[in-house]
């Protein structure tokens, strides 16, 4: 591996840790807002803040862009930027924000198995030992430790949350082939920007009330930048320079910084069920990160 290689490698680390660090803000920022506009509404929103904060990063970047290119755009803006976070920010109605960021975890067991299974990667035994652990926490997250009322009365946000997961996972395997010939912010522009006019003319077209508490602003704006726009940017430049795997692996940590968040402003208790799914996630990410 040449001195640029060897630097590019750090760069790319060093996008998926700030990455983890900004977006576990998102459950935070969103838990309070959502209690009092639409998650529609919200996402769409959120969706035009980050096109307009990442539209000066793209200045110099040429719009040469193939018809496969802009389909593949297009889908990941209806999976991860429509669909996703409208699923996660309904979910946020009927879970806790500590909850909502430990549960994003299982976006690396998506984004895996559909690593293995369209991009012909492969892992060793350990690899699926780890998966099985990181599994286990969802279970553990999901049911707080309640397995008879899981069965009989699963909570319906902490599902969403699972399915927003879901689909940032095809997301993340889909845009590792966007960024091999497209700048990066200019994806994360027109992802954003396709997604909120889709957004914005669902609201319109649902009749849903577009009245906001101004009190709740700076928390709209915080989290197009710091829980949408900024995070996707150096996320998608961490899939560009050390793969997906490698990105979302370190970008799990997000689960830490979102459940410091939650106790910190939002005075959510971190309980027992928590630190021990949190503990038993982490072992398998660490597994998984060392083989």
């Amino acid at each position: 591996m040449d001195i640029l290689d060897i630097k590019s490698t750090k760069i790319g680390y060093a996008c998926a840790f700030l990455s983890a660090i900004l977006f576990g803000s998102i459950s935070t920022l969103a838990k309070p807002t959502v209690e009092t506009i639409s998650p529609l509404l919200l996402a769409a929103l959120v969706s035009f803040i980050a096109a307009a904060v990442l539209t000066p990063l793209t200045y110099k970047a040429k719009f040469n862009i193939s018809k496969r290119n802009l389909g593949l755009i297009l889908i990941v803006s209806i999976l991860g930027a429509v669909l996703a976070p409208s699923l996660y920010f309904f979910g946020l109605e009927y879970t806790t924000a500590s909850d909502a960021t430990i549960l994003s975890n299982s976006e690396i067991i998506f984004t895996v198995i559909l690593a293995l299974v369209f991009f012909k990667e492969r892992l060793k035994r350990t690899g699926y030992f780890s998966m099985a652990l990181v599994f286990i926490g969802i279970i553990l997250i999901a049911t707080n430790f309640e397995f008879d009322n899981f069965v009989l009365e699963p909570n319906i946000g902490n599902l969403l949350i699972i399915g927003t997961m879901a689909l940032w996972a095809l997301d993340n395997n889909i845009s590792k082939i966007i960024t091999k010939s497209v700048n990066v912010a200019r994806i994360v522009q027109l992802k954003s920007l396709i997604s909120g006019i889709i957004l914005i003319g669902l609201v319109f077209l649902l009749g849903i009330s577009i009245d906001i508490d101004q009190e709740k602003i700076p928390n709209i704006v915080l989290l197009g930048t710091i829980g949408f726009a900024l995070p996707m940017f150096f996320f998608y430049n961490a899939i560009k320079r050390i793969g997906t795997v490698r990105t979302i692996l370190i970008f799990s940590t997000s689960a830490i910084f979102g459940v410091i968040y939650a106790s910190i402003f939002l005075g959510e208790q971190i309980r027992e069920y928590q630190v021990i799914a949190m503990i038993i996630m982490l072992a398998g990410i660490f597994i998984m990160h060392r083989k």
